[in-house]
């Protein structure tokens, strides 16, 4: 009885593990497809659709934009969260969780009701479409996600230390940089990746708020309006890889760091 269980459990498993990898795989597969057309049967192993991916300065140039939108947005993110989070994390009275939950509502609100806010926003005040009103976009729907997981991170231990800073003459600012940054460090980063890998893939906000320079999720939405396309494919595989990348190097700089202290 105990092994039909575990092979039941065992085809479940990859049920469910091909649901949701299959068609990733199909994607990466396929991005190597040395035909026109993305279909079967397969032909290859090639490279060429990467090459003119690569050789496409509309592609690399979105690309760019995704990583320095990414970059500068996830990083003012972390920075007001982490702000935030020490901030709330301290204030004792009626207000403090009325502030809480107004800083993690946006994370139970669509992005496309949250671009159309921008939108809307940004032609009250003036501010053109832009890579820059994407970046402010960004910040707004990934600085709750940082404070909620800085917020979590803060317990009374550190507010101790702090205490010991003071009492040893330490300023606020050395408060805030020396003690209370470092040992959340694995929190901050992690912030900063998550952060970074939702804004690499982000597109509704995007979309609705460049008009010519633009990312390179709205690029690939561009290229798939004409139907099937193997540079779509290769594309899809680079943004893939990114994002695994980014999780990979997150896990070995916070886990692998852990194990030498250990």
């Amino acid at each position: 009885m105990k092994r039909f269980l575990d092979l039941i459990a065992g085809l479940y498993a990859l049920v469910a593990y091909g649901f949701i990898y299959l068609p990733i795989v199909v994607l990466v597969l396929f991005s190597f497809q040395a035909s026109r057309f993305p279909l079967p049967p397969f032909t290859g192993p090639s490279l060429r659709w990467y090459g003119e991916v690569l050789g496409d300065s509309k592609f690399t140039g979105a690309m760019v934009n995704s990583v320095v939108v990414g970059v500068v947005s996830s990083a003012v993110a972390v920075l007001l969260g982490f702000l935030a989070a020490y901030g709330c994390a301290r204030m004792r009275g009626r207000f403090g969780g009325a502030i809480r939950a107004l800083l993690i509502a946006p994370l139970s609100v669509s992005y496309l009701i949250i671009g159309m806010g921008l939108v809307v926003l940004f032609n009250w005040a003036g501010v053109p479409k832009s890579l820059l009103a994407v970046g402010i976009g960004h910040v707004v729907i990934n600085l709750p996600l940082c404070f909620a997981i800085l917020y979590n991170q803060m317990s009374d231990n550190i507010i101790r230390l702090e205490q010991a800073a003071r009492d040893l003459g330490a300023r606020e600012w050395q408060v805030l940089s020396l003690v209370v940054a470092p040992v959340l460090w694995p929190a901050l980063l992690a912030s900063f990746v998550l952060s970074l890998t939702l804004s690499w893939d982000e597109f509704l906000i995007a979309f609705l708020l460049t008009r010519f320079e633009t990312t390179l999720p709205v690029e690939i939405w561009t290229l798939l309006r004409s139907g099937l396309n193997p540079k779509a494919n290769a594309i899809g595989a680079v943004v893939f890889g990114v994002s695994i990348l980014m999780v990979v190097l997150a896990e070995l700089a916070i886990f692998g760091k852990g194990k030498k202290k250990s």
